[in-house]
């Protein structure tokens, strides 16, 4: 059985899809990008700004769901510029400071509302 997951402390979907799907012990969370919750504006500034906006909103899902950082297991982080992976990652280390979840780090061409990172997770759900 599937749960949907949302929180109002993250940025609403922008299209067809859940903030998170919650499969038994599993949660499947959708790519966070760096929008403000409360204004729907995508935090402007450098990559870490971003990153740290993408995370903190992730942290308000894994919230929802009962779940957390410490729980998170696999992320995949979507960057339109490898030459800014050392800036994201300084600040993911951060929000992962012991036993850091499996990582891919892919670049891309574009994210939505020209993001410069994006992050999804899948996570723990403790019953």
């Amino acid at each position: 059985m599937k749960t949907v997951v949302s929180s109002a402390d993250a940025p609403a979907a922008i299209g067809p899809y859940s903030q998170a799907i919650a499969a038994g012990q599993l949660l499947f969370c959708s790519g966070q990008l760096p929008i403000v919750p409360a204004t729907g504006d995508l935090v402007g500034g450098d990559v870490s700004a971003q990153a740290r906006q993408v995370l903190e909103n992730m942290g308000a899902v894994l919230k929802a769901a009962g779940s957390s950082y410490e729980q998170v297991v696999k992320t995949t982080v979507f960057l339109i510029d490898l030459s800014e992976f050392a800036a994201m990652n300084s600040v993911y280390g951060e929000f992962f400071p012991n036993a850091a979840p499996a990582r891919s780090t892919i670049q891309v061409a574009a994210l939505p509302k020209g993001a410069k990172v994006e992050i999804e997770a899948i996570a723990l759900k403790p019953s």
